[in-house]
């Protein structure tokens, strides 16, 4: 297989968003807001072009293809974030027994899940300022944030939380259910 001269990703930087490269370390900042992320590598740049950026690689081998795609994909979700945010939306499904969702401070709270006395917990590992959880009537989770990555993880540690073990799935269908990932 041939291989290519070169690999170039540009990613555009939305209006209101300023781009700072400085060694390895993309920082991105909005409003007051910002995300920082180490982009490492001997043969995969990140440089500023224009006042966009571009993650470039000279006669890249296939997997240094894979890590130019990967950090485009990083840098445009951190862009998107910044300016639009992330969104994952989450449902509680019960059907006897009633659970009630609350959050506090860096806990998310689950009681009452198939009748069991002792709450569930999911640790919310970043701050309200970083991920915003939120609870709306008694079954909607709202999970806003800039950085995709941690609103996808703490969305993740709240379905964890309702796992049910030793019991048949397709029966016992009771938790807490990531339904949509929207920006």
């Amino acid at each position: 297989m041939p291989r290519t001269a070169l690999v170039s990703n540009l990613i555009a930087i939305p209006e209101g968003v300023s781009a700072n490269l400085e060694g390895n370390t993309v920082t991105l900042t909005k409003d007051g807001n910002s995300i920082t992320r180490d982009f490492n590598h001997n043969r995969v740049l990140v440089r500023q072009v224009d006042g966009d950026l571009e993650v470039f690689c000279n006669l890249p081998r296939r997997s240094e293809r894979a890590i130019a795609g990967t950090w485009a994909a990083h840098l445009r979700n951190m862009a998107k974030g910044l300016d639009e945010g992330f969104e994952y939306r989450l449902k509680a499904v019960f059907s006897h027994f009633p659970m009630s969702l609350k959050v506090q401070g860096n806990e998310f709270t689950i009681t009452n899940l198939l009748g069991e006395k002792v709450p569930r917990v999911a640790s919310l590992p970043w701050s309200p300022a970083e991920v915003e959880v939120k609870v709306k009537g008694r079954s909607d989770v709202f999970v806003m944030g800039a950085d995709r990555e941690k609103v996808g993880q703490t969305a993740a540690n709240i379905e964890r939380a309702c796992k049910i073990k030793n019991r048949d799935p397709r029966v016992f269908q009771d938790g807490v259910y990531i339904v949509s990932k929207g920006a």
